[in-house]
């Protein structure tokens, strides 16, 4: 399949960034894919991060043509990762990255608020999302990081980008 080239991509569009583009079906995940690392332009990971969460999430079969119409579209742009500390995170204002080994698990910031989540039960879901037991985010191995995000669907803007400190 080919897509067309993007036009050349200015102002911010042009800065390298990260980003996740989550789609959504009747309000049901139907794709959610990113990238971490601000190795492209903006334009260019949001793109690439749209066709993969389109037709290569593994948790999804890719969507179909009828599928698009009622689509909702939302991207989140990332700030760089921070070395974080538990007590130091803010529900619906910090995503967090759990990382022990070859074992990574990210989750939004929107994710904790969307479930209604305490701060223990956002961190014990990114433990299981990178494989690991529950309370791995305890243990002095396992690493930790946040970051802010820049919420934006055809919706609504939600505004999640405060930075963190020393971001």
């Amino acid at each position: 399949m080919r897509f067309p080239d993007l036009p050349p991509a200015v102002g911010r569009l042009a800065d390298p960034a990260g980003a996740f583009v989550t789609l959504r079906s009747n309000g049901r995940l139907r794709g959610c894919m990113g990238c971490i690392d601000a190795a492209h332009a903006l334009a260019e990971t949001v793109a690439q991060c749209a066709i993969t969460a389109a037709l290569q999430d593994p948790r999804f079969k890719p969507l179909t043509v009828e599928e698009i119409a009622g689509l909702e579209i939302e991207i989140s742009v990332i700030s760089e990762l921070q070395p974080a500390r538990p007590e130091g995170l803010e529900l619906g204002i910090h995503g967090i990255v759990v990382s022990r080994g070859a074992s990574r698990g990210l989750l939004l910031p929107q994710v904790a608020l969307e479930h209604n989540w305490s701060a223990t039960q956002f961190l014990e879901a990114a433990c299981r999302k990178a494989r690991l037991e529950p309370s791995a985010w305890r243990g002095p191995e396992t690493k930790l990081f946040a970051f802010t995000a820049e919420v934006f669907s055809e919706i609504s803007l939600v505004p999640l980008g405060r930075q963190l400190a020393g971001g």
